[in-house]
């Protein structure tokens, strides 16, 4: 019961710390608000600066490593899964943060950490490919995307498949936020010709919309 609860609770307060937000409002900008919408790493980048969104990214993988670390600390002899459990905490903190009226990202940074600590030789030899990757293309997010793509096949060769098929869990949760995305992105197109006939509607444009308003 302790490998599962204490880094379920851990897990889940430190990914709900928004260090998007945090860093993000000291330059005045809701990130909520602007790009993609992610409250993340790639979409601070975009909008307020590589070096600016740098501790975004930092803060969010510790997050993820910090809850895997706490479910290693309490695991028994013998017990792989509480890492798991913290790092899968961790990324539902991430995307429903207490701490953030539980709007939150997609936690691929968040599961970065937890999956270092989950496997490090795996982490290591999946992001010694993302390096391969990066030399040949030049492209960061190429890169991260390969590195991603080789942790589950890294890991069934040293881990075996138990252990991978956990890590595909937590993987699996992140395609079901990027859907969810998706689904918001389009619900977000689709009403914006709707608003705009509102906007050209008697009442709120021209003179008329002027005055109204005054």
């Amino acid at each position: 019961m302790r490998g599962v609860l204490v880094p379920a609770v851990a897990g889940y307060l430190l990914g709900s710390i928004p260090v998007a937000d945090l860093v993000s409002a000291r330059r005045d900008v809701d990130l909520r608000l602007v790009g993609d919408r992610n409250p993340g790493f790639w979409n601070a980048r975009e909008s307020i600066g590589r070096s600016v969104a740098r501790p975004i990214l930092v803060g969010d993988v510790g997050k993820g490593a910090a809850a895997a670390a706490v479910g290693r600390a309490v695991a028994r002899p013998g017990e792989w899964w509480p890492p798991v459990v913290g790092a899968g905490a961790a990324m539902v903190g991430h995307a429903w943060p207490l701490f953030a009226r539980f709007r939150g990202g997609r936690a691929v940074a968040a599961f970065g950490g937890g999956a270092a600590v989950i496997s490090p030789l795996t982490a290591a030899l999946a992001a010694a490919a993302g390096v391969v990757g990066w030399r040949v293309t030049s492209s960061g997010a190429a890169s991260i995307r390969l590195g991603f793509a080789a942790y589950p096949v890294v890991q069934l060769a040293v881990d075996g498949p138990r252990r991978t098929a956990a890590t595909g869990a937590l993987m699996t949760f992140i395609g079901f936020r990027f859907w969810q995305a998706a689904r918001a992105g389009s619900a977000i197109r689709a009403a914006a010709p709707d608003l705009a006939a509102a906007e050209d509607a008697p009442g709120h444009g021209g003179d008329g919309g002027d005055i109204g308003r005054r």
